[in-house]
């Protein structure tokens, strides 16, 4: 990393400097990393120090603390924690490993107690987005009717194409599994997951029953379209999904979800506007066939070692492939690598 040009962390709509303090990881450890606020000291700021308790002793302040993130804050043999406590003159108290639990700061100052507390959750903010997804906001589109068409879809681009570069049956989406992705989540408890579901609860009284008038929006599937610049060289081919009496009410609703679950923290912001597609050929699905067939929001790490195919014939000849029309009423939570009794995605939640 540039020291003259560290990465940026905005975290409650103040941004941080993130520095580097372990040049050298050790084998098989974490990167240690520490972070150092900007210009403006948040101590001061009345919104932060709200959370702070004053007690007998001082003060004090709890952190919602996802069990796994515990070792990020304690540091290569507890390292970390004890500068945090040196530098804050703060107590940091963290409960056992696998417990879950709240993370309790405690010092003689208000200021010192804001200071940790800003800072943890700056280390975490940074180590959450490494973490692979565990849930995403989805749509079914595994209809009986969906699903015989990608079937009949699958069979005539095997039958006609097969010889093109890198066809293969290995390609296809589970028709069980076919959906729209909107966004992905790391959660990491109960505690996020059901912070989850109640912010979806909310956005359907807040403004989807507004949109949707209380009704399923009537939607059709057709036609077939590429990710990548070159379609001799795709990797994701995906089915084109669009409203069937021309509106974006579903464009509108999908951003809005978005927009909320990212001014909640509990999703990151990927993209200006939410990609409407169902994936029905994808090269991960060759590499890994243990993959739950998301989408191309897997994580970008997972186009390392991909075998392209030659999709243009595919694109030619099925340009406009009719895979029918589909009633939408519900927006779940679904859990990563999960599947129910239909064979779609277990859910943790639903609007």
């Amino acid at each position: 990393m540039d020291v003259l040009r560290p990465t940026l962390v905005r975290i409650g709509g103040r941004v941080y400097r993130k520095n580097l303090i372990q040049e050298q990881p050790f084998p098989q450890e974490e990167e240690e990393e520490d972070f150092c606020a900007g210009p403006g000291d948040c101590a001061d700021d009345p919104c932060d120090a709200a959370a702070v308790e004053e007690t007998e002793r001082g003060f004090q302040c709890r952190v919602d603390v996802p069990s796994p993130f515990y070792k990020y804050i304690i540091g290569k043999k507890g390292e970390t924690k004890k500068r945090l406590e040196t530098e804050t003159r703060t107590s940091i108290s963290i409960p056992k490993p696998g417990v879950e639990g709240e993370v309790v700061i405690t010092g003689q100052h208000r200021s010192g107690v804001v200071s940790a507390r800003t800072r943890i959750e700056v280390l975490l903010d940074s180590f959450r987005k490494k973490q692979p997804f565990t849930h995403f906001l989805s749509i079914a589109l595994n209809q009986p009717a969906i699903q015989e068409k990608f079937l009949q879809f699958k069979e005539e681009v095997l039958e006609n194409c097969s010889q093109d570069h890198g066809v293969s049956s290995s390609l296809f989406q589970n028709p069980a599994k076919l959906h729209l992705t909107l966004g992905t989540l790391v959660l990491l408890n109960e505690h996020e997951i059901q912070k989850a579901c109640d912010l979806l609860q909310r956005c359907k009284e807040d403004f989807v029953d507004q949109i949707t008038g209380g009704k399923a929006l009537t939607v059709e599937v057709a036609g077939v379209e590429y990710m990548n610049d070159d379609p001799a060289m795709t990797d994701v081919l995906y089915a084109k999904v669009r409203m069937k009496d021309g509106s974006d009410r579903l464009q509108v609703i999908a951003d809005q979800l978005v927009e909320r679950f990212v001014a909640s923290g509990l999703m990151l912001k990927e993209w200006d506007r939410v990609k409407l597609h169902a994936t029905v050929m994808n090269t991960l699905f060759r590499k890994d066939p243990t993959e739950e067939r998301n989408n191309t929001m897997a994580g970008k790490s997972s186009f390392k070692e991909r075998e392209s195919f030659n999709g243009r014939n595919i694109l030619k000849l099925f340009e406009n492939f009719w895979f029918g029309e589909v009633q939408l009423d519900s927006v779940r939570l679904s859990q990563r690598f999960s599947s129910d009794a239909s064979g779609y995605y277990a859910t943790s939640g639903q609007l």
